[in-house]
């Protein structure tokens, strides 16, 4: 059977072509991603698909004759409709648990990096000078701030049981999450608007949904605290980045670490690239050796289930 895969960003497919290729299955894959018009041509006759960052929307679906499941290669699905896949009767899949401690070490380092003015500070030494390279204001101490913590699923509870230690104060908003066991954690459940009203840094670890998505723009970081940081590892469409830079313009935020990015790659004209009191990173937050091959086992796992006709897992639609 034909495992399309429509686009990856690694080396080769060796690892998905050692699950699949020894059970009989061939590999139809397109490395560089492309637009949702181009994709029908391989996905239509396509037995399973593999989708890493193409826009698998509706008319892709459509287009998808013989499908028996669309797996993404990590953890969220916003590029897939999950909709038509649902009323196509194609299960979507994600790899949920490949990347937690990954990604909860990356966010301690940014969140470090903007109390503790790492990279500033690196940067005015490479340029010549000597000393704080901010007001000494912005040099902070967790134990003295409060960290807002916007998502309590696998990624956000690691990052709640690495702040512990630093002795800072913990407020998490999930409206799914029971407030027991954020307490159990060591944290204090609150609403959005409190979260966003007695925070000095706020992480992002939520998925992108109709909900989420610009859930920081021009009011809502307007309610923050001024002088606050904001750190995104999830998705780049939760921020409105025109809002993000205008508050980083008039030192409302005080600082920014961003993973991701709305749009993403990050065009190289854009003005946040030019602000001195922004960390970027190219959406690597979730990589290691170990994780990305269990990102890409799993993933030919869960089409090789699907193409012997076993109950699949991490079905999200």
């Amino acid at each position: 059977m034909k495992v399309a895969v429509t686009d990856y960003s690694f080396p080769d497919l060796s690892v998905e072509e050692s699950v699949l290729q020894a059970s009989g299955h061939f590999i139809a894959a397109w490395r560089e991603r492309k637009s949702a018009a181009e994709l029908p041509a391989l996905v239509a006759d396509a037995d399973a698909v593999i989708t890493q960052f193409a826009p698998v929307n509706a008319d892709v679906i459509a287009s998808m004759h013989k499908a028996r499941v669309i797996v993404r290669y990590g953890i969220g699905v916003d590029n897939v409709d999950l909709a038509a896949a649902r009323a196509k009767g194609i299960p979507v899949c994600n790899v949920p648990d490949y990347c937690i401690d990954e990604v909860a070490d990356h966010t301690l380092a940014f969140i470090l990096a903007t109390t503790r003015q790492v990279v500033s500070n690196s940067n005015t030494l490479k340029d010549g000078k000597w000393g704080l390279a901010t007001s000494l204001d912005q040099m902070k101490a967790l134990r003295d701030l409060a960290v807002g913590v916007v998502g309590f699923g696998r990624i956000g509870r690691e990052v709640v049981s690495r702040l512990r230690p630093f002795r800072c104060r913990i407020l998490i908003y999930d409206p799914i999450a029971k407030a027991a066991d954020i307490e159990a954690a060591g944290a204090t459940p609150v609403a959005l608007r409190e979260l966003l009203s007695q925070t000095d840094v706020i992480t992002l670890h939520c998925p992108s949904t109709p909900d989420t998505r610009g859930m920081l723009n021009s009011e809502s970081l307007a309610n923050t605290r001024p002088g606050v940081s904001i750190i995104n590892l999830a998705r780049g469409d939760l921020i409105d980045p025109n809002a993000l830079m205008a508050a980083l313009g008039s030192g409302h935020v005080a600082a920014a670490a961003l993973d991701v990015f709305n749009p993403e790659p990050i065009p190289a004209d854009h003005p946040i690239l030019k602000m001195d009191n922004v960390i970027l990173a190219s959406h690597i937050a979730s990589t290691s050796v170990p994780a990305v091959r269990k990102l890409r086992e799993t993933a030919a796992r869960l089409a090789l289930m699907a193409l012997n006709g076993e109950p699949l897992v991490n079905v999200v639609n």
